[in-house]
């Protein structure tokens, strides 16, 4: 479209910070509403695969996640005692890393900046309180009082999407998977040059994942009641009974863990909107639209795939709902190939009865996975 939009952005994440960038840098007017009152991002570290290192190019900012990340090329898997078994070359797109390991929020500084730098505006503590779409355009209110008129609103909103509320009620809310992440950061080991995989016949598996020069990360997942929270004096200790089968690096790492405070512990959920993802002009994207298990690393790639490939969509369209439903028909097959698969390792890795589609879809594997996601998005 020749003509600037304006566009608001529900949320201030990882995906919707980088629509924000992108569009900013094609010249539409872009506020970002963010709940928090700053970019302080929880959580630990990400993985920043191939594509997603890609859309960071594209929007300018691959340096930048660079410089505060570490980047990395092999995949080594280990037996429970540590000792390698393979060695795994990850693919990569032209013009991109094959991966690079983040702490979630020198992400978040690195593209509040970008955002900032492209002329978009961030409203910290806000959120939308009222809206209402006409097919002319959206008129928000939003929780300060303020009022605005927008061609567009999105919502990288999270898994528990405020904005998929209002869309479509509790059709589609978080689905628990009966399984829950634990994760610490950590110093780095200095032989550890890339994601170290510990697994064997166990019903659980770890990973070490460098995500600086100086620190990385312990993870794993357990199969947890819904109910179940990590008991704030002994979270260390019930993570360590959790891997006791482990020795080598997963057993050093966990003995450096002495403060239960450090263990970031979340339960895995995903949502699916069997649903178009955008009505009229309201758009879900990201983990509102298609939260996945974190079991292929590719959670936060299909949020700032779905961003770039927005941006894209509307420069080639010739009007906004034309550039949403194009824009979702290139986004959901691959969104879904990804939601899917992870879903089936995660029930594969743990003894879960899978179904014969996801049976076909694990012949593909987390390697086939990899090289299929380097292809373009």
């Amino acid at each position: 479209m020749a003509t600037p939009l304006r566009v608001l952005v529900h949320g201030g994440g990882i995906g919707g910070l980088t629509l924000a960038v992108a569009l900013a840098r094609r010249g539409h007017s872009v506020e970002v509403a963010e709940l928090r009152e700053q970019f302080d991002a929880l959580g630990v570290g990400i993985i920043q695969p191939s594509n997603a290192l890609h859309v960071m190019r594209e929007i300018g900012i691959l340096e930048d996640c660079l410089a505060v990340g570490f980047e990395w090329q092999v995949l080594t898997i280990c037996d429970p005692a540590g000792n390698p078994v393979a060695k795994i070359p990850q693919p990569q797109m032209d013009g991109a890393p094959a991966n690079n390991g983040i702490p979630r929020p020198a992400l978040a500084q690195v593209l509040g900046r970008a955002a900032a730098d492209a002329g978009a505006t961030v409203r910290f503590g806000t959120t939308v309180a009222d809206l209402s779409d006409d097919g002319e355009g959206v008129d928000v209110t939003l929780s300060d009082g303020s009022t605005g008129r927008y061609d567009l609103v999105v919502g990288f909103d999270g898994i528990g999407s405020p904005l998929r509320t209002r869309l479509y009620g509790d059709r589609f809310r978080p689905e628990y998977t009966g399984f829950a992440n634990w994760r610490v950061t950590l110093p780095r080991r200095a032989d550890l040059e890339g994601v170290l995989m510990s697994t064997g016949n166990l019903a659980a598996k770890a990973l070490l994942t460098p995500i600086t020069g100086e620190l990385m990360y312990l993870g794993s997942v357990f199969a947890e009641a819904e109910d179940f929270r990590p008991d704030p004096e002994r979270a260390h200790e019930q993570l360590a009974e959790r891997l006791a089968d482990f020795t080598g690096p997963i057993a050093e790492a966990l003995a450096q863990i002495t403060d239960p405070a450090t263990v970031v512990y979340s339960r895995i959920s995903q949502v699916t909107v069997d649903a178009p993802w955008h009505v009229g002009r309201v758009a879900l994207a990201g983990d509102a639209a298609h939260a996945s298990t974190p079991h292929l690393a590719q959670g936060a790639a299909m949020a700032v795939e779905d961003a770039l490939v927005l941006a894209q969509e509307l420069d080639a369209a010739d009007s906004v709902p034309a550039a949403l439903q194009a824009w979702e028909e290139r986004r959901r097959p691959r969104a879904m190939f990804v939601q899917s698969l992870s879903r089936a390792i995660l029930k594969q890795e743990t003894g879960t009865p899978t179904t014969p589609e996801e049976d076909e879809l694990l012949t593909i594997g987390i390697p086939g996975a990899a090289h299929v996601l380097v292809k373009p998005y």
